[in-house]
């Protein structure tokens, strides 16, 4: 029998259903599994401000893995635990490479979205998805040059996100990515998207850093994912679980594939293995 003592879940394709929202069904799951003592932590690309409201509210959660493992949020005393940022010159020097082709790309600065004006005002013609629309548009705060915002304030940031208009671009854009920039981690959330952060900010080595904060280990969690940038928790927990309507990447690396976001995958996993029912 697993002693699982923290569950870890990405939220779009994983937690909440295809409208993007929480279902009773996976809220009492998981209310049920707080009371037994176990730590609930949204596992996100998002920065904790981004996150839905229907997850924010939730009382039993403390903690946050946000944008991608670079913080481990701690809503009670709102400090990082674990913080790994993009050097702001390698920032500066991938967005002046990204210049030179067809994408739109924001980035996240202490815990915000931020984007050049001209390219929030053209991201319709690249993120096809509404929901990430919906983002780029309510979550990013515009300048007139990004860049030269970065420079001015010399902050480390956070991740870059990018849009590309074809996948082909956006593979071209990757390979270049890996070979002039090894110290980036690189990770998808969408067909058409790239998500950059450092090397070590990612969902695994931050649930790792945050289980070793509680005096834990891998063995004590379970992590639920469904895409590319859930890939490393999903293989390191003690318990990974897949989405039946995860990428491939995430199926293969699983310990475990329950239903999909649509049918309350995550209850029936928690009330199988965490509450016993």
């Amino acid at each position: 029998m697993r002693d699982i003592r923290i569950i870890a879940l990405d939220l779009d394709g994983t937690l909440l259903d295809s409208g993007k929202n929480l279902s009773e069904t996976n809220r009492a799951a998981l209310a049920a599994a707080a009371e037994k003592g176990v730590h609930i932590v949204p596992t996100t690309g998002r920065f904790f401000g981004g996150m839905p409201e229907s997850v924010r509210a939730l009382p039993f959660v403390r903690y946050a893995i946000t944008v991608n493992g670079a913080q481990v949020y701690d809503r009670e005393t709102d400090t990082a635990i674990v913080r790994e940022e993009l050097p702001l010159d390698t920032a500066l020097a991938v967005m002046r490479y990204l210049d030179g082709f067809d994408v739109i790309y924001d980035c996240y600065q202490d815990n915000w979205g931020r984007m050049t004006a001209a390219m929030q005002e053209r991201a319709a013609d690249y993120a096809s998805d509404a929901h990430y629309l919906k983002m780029i548009r309510e979550l990013r705060k515009p300048y007139p040059d990004l860049k030269a915002h970065l420079e001015e304030e010399g902050h480390d940031v956070q991740k870059i996100m990018l849009f590309a208009r074809d996948v082909a671009t956006r593979e071209k854009i990757a390979e270049g990515l890996r070979e002039r920039f090894p110290q980036l981690a690189i990770t998808a959330s969408t067909w058409n998207n790239l998500e950059l952060n450092s090397a070590n900010a990612h969902k695994g080595l931050a649930l790792q850093r945050f289980a070793a904060h509680l005096g834990l280990g891998l063995e004590n969690c379970m992590a639920f994912g469904d895409g590319a940038n859930d890939l490393t928790m999903v293989r390191m927990a003690g318990m990974g679980v897949a989405m039946s309507n995860a990428c491939p990447e995430v199926l293969a690396a699983a310990d475990h594939v329950t239903l999909s976001n649509d049918e309350d995958g995550v209850a029936a996993v928690i009330r199988k293995m965490v509450l016993f029912k």
